[in-house]
């Protein structure tokens, strides 16, 4: 028995059986790199599900989060601390929003800007409350962000689901067009679809949302959990599509590991009040000191840029893969969130092979497997990564 099974075992006996987990016990991280508990080192293409944008273990976060745990964590949204009001202005003053709200998650940022939508619709639509989302989004684990997301699959045992959620094609503004009645509130998408594997619309598809929003006087939310802080090759995803959105939803890379989440909005849209909404830990003084920490090395090195010059790379040695192998229908990504897909479902062996070759990744979909570097990979290790990807494929 090795030391994983063990951990294994006692995951199966205390843990809740709520995740479908790969085999792999990680104890240790360096940049990309990680290492089991058996000793084993993996090249890390998930990063914490594309949380991780600077790697394991980077010393700029690293020493903030040491300095501000022997200073000050928690003092609770009664009081003013220096590192959020740090990290507030910092993504303001570098984003076409005015204000911001911190949490704690993805689902909390979402909850968030979902609130203010529809505090906005009773105050300025007459008491509308709908909020337009696609099929095959996700926005979250909560009850409502469950409502919001468009796929079955994560609704089927939660039903009857809230209501206030119209669901319509990804891609296509028409379809948001008809859906538009006085009821609705908002119109909500990811700039590209992570969880549905990487799905990336047409150049002008956030364009014309905005000028239908702007017609209707109704609300753009892009929910940017997985595609904001550098990801897609600029600091927020909507930069890529020359658009502006009213509210933007933050988490994943925000935290550079530590678990926060944040909505932004413009002045004009803000239209919750004090006692409409907070939180206990959300902002908390080690989360937002770890996300200023983050946050100001990415800014003051541009890691977003560094990500627009690696992505034909990545995406060239994935397709260098693709030519290899005939199974393999597709590659396609925007910046460093890129995903392969198979003319099978055999999303799940090849990343049992992978895990065996010493690669880590993941699968959204039975025949697409995603890929979320940290936004400082190297070419050296993209091109290992190649090669093991190349030898899990080599098996199946």
């Amino acid at each position: 028995m090795s030391i994983s099974s063990d951990w294994i075992d006692i995951e199966k006996k205390y843990y809740a059986q709520t995740v479908r987990r790969q085999p792999v016990v990680i104890v240790r991280g360096d940049g990309t790199e990680v290492w089991d508990a058996d000793g084993k080192q993996y090249l890390d293409f998930v990063a914490g599900w594309a949380v991780n944008q600077l790697g394991h273990s980077h010393p700029a976060i690293t020493q903030a989060i040491a300095e501000q745990a022997g200073t000050l964590i928690q003092t609770s949204n009664q009081f003013y601390t220096v590192p959020q009001l740090q990290l507030a202005e910092m993504l303001i003053e570098n984003s076409c929003l005015d204000l911001v709200f911190f949490g704690n998650s993805g689902a909390e940022a979402v909850e968030g800007a979902m609130k203010l939508a529809r505090r906005y619709g009773k105050l300025n639509r007459d008491g509308a409350y709908e909020i337009i989302t696609a099929f095959n989004s996700f926005h979250g684990r909560t009850q409502a962000t469950v409502a919001a997301t468009g796929q079955p699959h994560y609704q089927e045992n939660f039903a009857p689901l809230l209501p206030g959620f119209v669901h319509v094609d990804y891609n296509d503004v028409e379809a948001v067009m008809n859906a538009t009645t006085d009821r609705t509130a908002a119109v909500m998408v990811e700039p590209v679809q992570g969880e549905a594997g990487v799905i990336i619309p047409d150049d002008d598809y956030l364009q014309r949302l905005r000028q239908w929003c702007d017609s209707q006087g109704i609300l753009l939310i892009l929910d940017e959990v997985q595609t904001g802080m550098g990801r897609l090759g600029s600091m927020f995803g909507y930069q890529e599509y020359g658009v502006e959105p009213d509210v933007m939803t933050l988490a994943k890379g925000l935290g550079y590991g530590v678990p926060i989440g944040a909505f932004l909005s413009k002045a004009h849209c803000q239209a919750l009040v004090p006692g409409d909404h907070g939180s206990t830990f959300g902002g908390n003084a080690l989360t937002t000191a770890a996300g200023y920490a983050g946050t100001k090395f990415l800014i003051e090195n541009d890691i977003p840029g560094q990500v627009k010059e690696m992505e034909p790379y990545l995406l060239g040695r994935l397709n260098d893969v693709k030519d290899r192998f005939s199974f393999v229908t597709e590659v396609r990504g925007k910046g460093l969130l890129a995903a392969m897909d198979f003319e099978d479902t055999i999303s799940p062996q090849v990343l049992a092979n992978a895990n065996e070759a010493g690669l880590l990744l993941n699968g959204p979909r039975p025949n697409t497997v995603r890929f979320m570097p940290p936004l400082n990979v190297s070419r050296e290790e993209i091109d290992e990564a190649a090669e093991r990807l190349s030898t899990a494929l080599s098996k199946i």
